[in-house]
């Protein structure tokens, strides 16, 4: 009897370290925005710019498996895309375009730096996330001093947003000065799908919670800002962004919005196999609907469909509905 209280307390200890990733999980659920921008930190891609000697350079910074900017699977095969890096110059402003082939024959650009020398020795820079990625236009930049962290934003979970009155000069920056040096040799990255460096291995992307947790320090350095100041830049890039029609559409997908303003996303598989008796196809549809405040729902519905040989059909139909309390709190306005 003596040991009944210390079995208790050890008990409730070890829920409670049990509870605490859990929660921790929920949390970052519920700040995630479900687009694939979430898997690409546009803070973290300008620290590793930052930190870069070369154009070639940052692109193997940015495609190392320990690299804390890039996570996306945008074609969806569970394995990280590949990015290249590709310089559009004209004059003293740089467009340097983040790229990921997705397929044989699309790619997708994930964002844009926009570089411009104002000085002597001054310039300036921003960086875009493409609209396709991110379900709108992001932009942000470096700042000199830390900013107040804002419930809501427009670049994905925990957006800090810079006054806009802050701007840093970026000239000594080592990614700076090289591109500005009378030698620059424009920089176009020479690989594309299905030929990658020797380097480069595909490893899998990191689970949302651990990826969200490790890209958060960089915020303090780097915030999402509503003006537009790289305008000359901007203007290069634009007749070259490149885009993919499947990760627009799946973006457009998980745009749309329902009757509460909330998002509704649909997916459709169907997989058809050859038995013995015949054609078996199996056809799965989910929908996902998330309302302001309201709970979220997933129905799934499974549709199974045997062809026999003598042209007879036996069909049977399965569906599942899950509520999740508690609701996305970033519901756009």
């Amino acid at each position: 009897m003596k040991t009944q209280p210390k079995f208790f307390f050890w008990a409730a200890l070890a829920a409670s370290l049990l509870a605490a990733p859990l929660q921790a999980q929920e949390q970052n659920d519920a700040d995630s925005t479900g687009l694939a921008g979430d898997h690409f930190s546009l803070e973290a891609a300008l620290d590793l710019f930052k930190q870069s000697s070369s154009l070639e350079d940052f692109e193997k910074r940015l495609n190392e498996e320990d690299n804390p900017a890039n996570n996306l699977d945008l074609n969806e095969d569970g394995q990280i895309d590949y990015i290249r890096v590709v310089d559009r110059m004209d004059g003293d402003v740089h467009a340097i375009i983040l790229q990921a082939p997705v397929s044989e024959a699309e790619s997708q650009d994930v964002a844009v730096i926009e570089l411009e020398k104002t000085g002597a020795e001054s310039a300036v820079l921003q960086i875009l996330g493409d609209e396709d990625v991110f379900g709108e236009q992001v932009i942000a930049e470096p700042v000199g001093a830390e900013g107040v962290e804002s419930p809501k934003g427009r670049g994905g979970p925990a957006v800090h947003l810079a006054p806009d009155a802050i701007i840093v000069n970026v000239w000594l920056w080592p990614s700076v000065r090289y591109m500005y040096r009378p030698a620059y040799v424009v920089y176009v990255s020479p690989w594309r799908w299905g030929l990658y460096p020797t380097w480069w291995r595909p490893f899998r992307p990191r689970p949302w919670g651990l990826y969200h947790a490790r890209i958060r320090p960089y915020r303090a350095h780097y915030h999402v800002v509503t003006t537009h100041r790289v305008v000359r830049a901007h203007r290069a890039y634009t007749p070259h962004r490149t885009h993919s029609k499947v990760v627009r559409t799946r973006t457009t997908t998980v745009k749309a919005t329902g009757p509460r303003g909330g998002k509704i996303s649909k997916t459709k598989t169907t997989t058809t196999v050859q038995g013995r008796q015949g054609k078996v196809q199996k056809e799965k549809t989910t929908t996902t609907a998330q309302g302001r405040k309201g709970p979220k729902v997933k129905k799934e519905k499974t549709t199974t469909t045997a062809q026999g040989r003598n042209g007879g059909k036996v069909q049977k139909q399965k569906s599942t509905t899950k509520v999740k309390s508690g609701g996305n709190k970033r519901g756009r306005n």
